[in-house]
């Protein structure tokens, strides 16, 4: 048998990681009995080597998820910035406005397009499963979804739903990335969306400690600006369902 490749400490500390689920969910698999979806083990590429260790061996994985991770640092980072007012302030008055806005819309893109690169190597080296979601928390998702685009949507249509939920934004993005959390066990998905959800949560608790009074707000409507949210949200909700996550993401978002 050839010698194992050296491994960097980063690559080492992911592949850890991941094999580790990986034999937890082997531990699991043998205890129920159950080996029709073959072992997580292989299926990662951890084998072991001498007498008990184990060596991670998961070619693209450590990339695809260091730059999933390089993306969503580099997307959270200008986005913690704006909770942290006074230093936001500093920036905005060493550079202007205009420079600021611009540079964050760069920087927060540059990070999605590193979330999406980075995602997009992870899922093509093959998954690696942490857990196996049951089929119930798809159609869970599917629900959460809508309520998520729905509030997302309020936010820019301001009405009762806007003045229940305060902050309909990030209750859109929390659900989305918790109904998203909940449908995907592998590792990449739990990165992501476990991040984005974190954020969203440090984001709400930031706002209650916000001294300054932050954006101009919209004017608040009444119950027909949530009609309109609603059928809006509804439509956005069944483009995204039907068309861009199945032809874009490659998953379709509404299976039996």
């Amino acid at each position: 048998m050839g010698s194992a490749p050296p491994l960097i400490p980063a690559q080492a500390g992911i592949q850890v990681f991941a094999c580790g689920g990986a034999w937890l969910q082997w531990l699991w698999v043998r205890y129920r009995g159950d080996e029709r979806r073959g072992t997580p083990v292989n299926r990662v590429g951890c084998y072991t080597r001498g007498a008990g260790s184990i060596h991670p061996k998961l070619s693209e994985h450590p990339m695809g998820l260091a730059i999933l991770i390089l993306g969503l640092a580099v997307f959270i980072a200008p986005h913690v910035l704006v909770t942290r007012r006074q230093a936001r302030a500093a920036l905005i008055a060493r550079i202007g406005e205009g420079p600021y806005k611009g540079l964050f819309a760069l920087v927060s893109l540059v990070g999605i397009i590193l979330i999406g690169w980075g995602f997009a190597r992870y899922r093509a080296a093959g998954w690696i499963d942490v857990w196996y979601p049951p089929a119930w928390t798809r159609h869970l998702a599917a629900t959460l979804m809508w309520f998520s685009i729905v509030a997302v949507v309020a936010a820019y249509v301001p009405g009762n739903i806007k003045r229940t939920l305060k902050h309909p934004m990030l209750v859109g993005v929390k659900l989305w990335a918790f109904a998203h959390l909940i449908a995907n066990g592998d590792l990449g998905s739990i990165i992501l969306f476990g991040a984005i959800l974190g954020w969203a949560v440090y984001d709400r608790i930031t706002l209650k400690r916000r001294a300054d009074p932050g954006a101009p707000p919209l004017p608040v409507g009444g119950w027909r600006n949530d009609v309109a949210a609603v059928i809006a949200g509804t439509l956005v909700y069944l483009a995204l369902g039907l068309v861009f996550h199945p032809l874009v993401i490659g998953v379709p978002a509404f299976s039996a």
